[in-house]
């Protein structure tokens, strides 16, 4: 696969499953809903409420998952925090994300716990079935 068509497959297949260390050491896995993936990184958001904000900001180092008809897209790299007030402004008005508005009074309010991570230079491999016992190829993103 191309990077371009990994691009397309993750947004078109856009839950993925993220990877993190805990405080303890301890690998912690959830499904989230990535925003989009394109040549300026996998990004997606989350609240400073969370564990997973907690976690990234102590160890940004992350591995995702992301699964299409048979195939699995597994990218490994580091996240960082995008505070730019442009992704901001693109999330919180993106019709998909609505639900993010409840999270405050204000836009002021959601931007002050609203935070959005963005994976950039990861590499990726893909799995299938049929391929199971190759050796890993990646492509860097």
């Amino acid at each position: 696969m191309t990077k371009e068509e990994l691009f397309k497959m993750m947004n078109e297949n856009p839950v993925m499953h993220l990877a993190t260390v805990d405080e303890n050491g301890f690998p912690r896995v959830r499904g989230i809903l990535m925003f989009k993936a394109c040549e300026d990184g996998i990004i997606f958001h989350t609240g400073t409420f969370k564990e997973l904000y907690k976690q990234l900001v102590a160890n940004p180092n992350a591995e995702l998952c992301f699964q299409c008809k048979g195939t699995q897209v597994r990218v490994e790299g580091k996240f960082e925090l995008d505070e730019s007030d442009e992704i901001f402004e693109e999330i919180y008005n993106h019709p998909s994300r609505a639900f993010v508005r409840q999270w405050g009074k204000s836009k002021e309010e959601v931007k002050d716990f609203l935070k959005i991570f963005r994976l950039k230079n990861g590499r990726a491999h893909t799995w299938t079935m049929a391929d199971n016992f190759k050796p890993k190829e990646f492509i860097d993103l």
